[in-house]
């Protein structure tokens, strides 16, 4: 069980991998520990958990279930459990809703109690989406030489579902200082994306756009919301070196911390409308996701479960409304085009400020020129919101 600041999973920073199919046994024990997990309070601090211990030959040797905060954690509990019947956990298989935690509050690490148990296995629907500090269970337990399998790459989408339909709330608290999101925008001088009959492309040129390939290929997602994809049909691709004349080399800045090789973001769409079966942003490479809801926390809850943790958020002016509204922006590329159409969408809708003194303010990063264009990289302001702005 886990602490009110969990750890980290132990994959983050992949996109996910095609699912795997659990074993009977495992998949089944991680059914029950469902069941078990929805016995425990809703309304503490602390998530509900339950877990199972299997024998090698799939027999159960224990259950367990977290009862609130103080008490011991599922995984703890089922060791006790069976303790109690007079069965050895050696070699067997611990399966558990959530990652095992190796962070020491109220109780001690898990992954140390299971390691010390001599559990061979640990299944997992559902990373640990916390705080860095805490740690990371699975990794603990595979630096011990203990098998891990765990999210839905691991135990499928749907078992990860259930899991985490049963601890959203908590689970979106938890994720959201461990996912950095950027928001990106490109608009002309008069904040607008699109001009009257909707048409975009292009408001920035070859240099601004070469820069947003870039970032899309340090990060583990792109974001769009469904409206984006149904008017734009976009293929979410990430190509450092994607417009003709435009250097590899470019020296346009970077978020902070991005590295050297590129990786290969999840495509995700926001929305409850459909995404066609032919949707360029489907690709064929299984790294496509549509999350059916509108809350910006909960988007956030599913990429943590996936084990994403920088993302680029693209796509239409309502996503990157709900966003702002959330406070779920990090960080903020803003590419500026020299360029008016009086008229068309605007980049971002009513964020419900009223007066000056309200207003989201920004602490400018980096500016840079683009070729003609220029982008502003900004991080939320901290301390007094009027301070320096007369």
């Amino acid at each position: 069980m886990h602490d009110p600041h969990p750890p980290q999973p132990a994959a983050a920073g992949t996109a996910p991998l095609p699912a795997t199919v659990l074993p009977v046994a495992e998949h089944a024990a991680l059914r029950r520990a469902l069941e078990l997990a929805a016995r425990g309070p809703a309304d503490t601090p602390n998530p509900q958990v339950g877990c199972v211990l299997l024998a090698p030959d799939g027999t159960t040797l224990g259950e367990g279930h977290h009862r609130g905060a103080g008490t011991p954690h599922a995984e703890a509990d089922a060791l006790a459990d069976a303790a109690a019947r007079g069965h050895d956990p050696r070699g067997g298989t611990a399966v558990v809703t959530l990652e095992p935690c190796r962070h020491t509050g109220r109780t001690g690490p898990c992954a140390r109690a299971l390691r010390e148990a001599g559990v061979a296995r640990v299944v997992f629907a559902l990373p640990d989406p916390g705080a860095a500090e805490g740690g990371g269970g699975a990794e603990l337990a595979a630096a011990a030489g203990i098998d891990v399998a765990g999210g839905p790459a691991a135990v499928g989408e749907e078992l990860s579902e259930t899991a985490l339909d049963l601890i959203g709330p908590w689970y979106a608290r938890a994720a959201r200082p461990a996912v950095h999101v950027i928001l990106k925008t490109a608009t002309t001088l008069d904040g607008r994306v699109a001009a009257a009959d909707g048409t975009s492309r292009w408001i920035t040129g070859p240099a601004a756009r070469e820069h947003a390939h870039r970032v899309r290929a340090g990060v583990d997602a792109i974001v769009v919301g469904t409206g984006t994809v149904l008017a734009d049909d976009p293929a979410l691709t990430a190509r450092p070196a994607g417009e003709p004349g435009i250097a590899p080399g470019s020296r346009a800045a970077l978020p902070s911390g991005e590295p050297d090789a590129p990786r290969r973001p999840l495509r995700v769409a926001v929305g409850r409308r459909p995404v066609p079966a032919t949707a360029r942003i489907r690709g064929s490479d299984g790294r496509f996701l549509q999350v059916t809801t509108h809350d910006p926390a909960l988007v956030i809850a599913q990429l943590a479960a996936r084990g994403v943790r920088r993302v680029v958020l693209e796509g239409g002016p309502h996503l990157a409304t709900a966003f702002l509204r959330a406070g779920a922006v990090d960080e903020l590329h803003a590419y500026l085009a020299p360029v008016h159409l009086g008229a068309g969408a605007a980049a971002v809708g009513d964020l419900d400020v009223t007066t000056i003194g309200e207003a989201l303010r920004w602490r400018t990063e980096h500016v840079e020129r683009l070729g003609e264009d220029v982008l502003l990289i900004a991080r939320t302001a901290t301390g007094d919101p009027a301070a320096g702005h007369p």
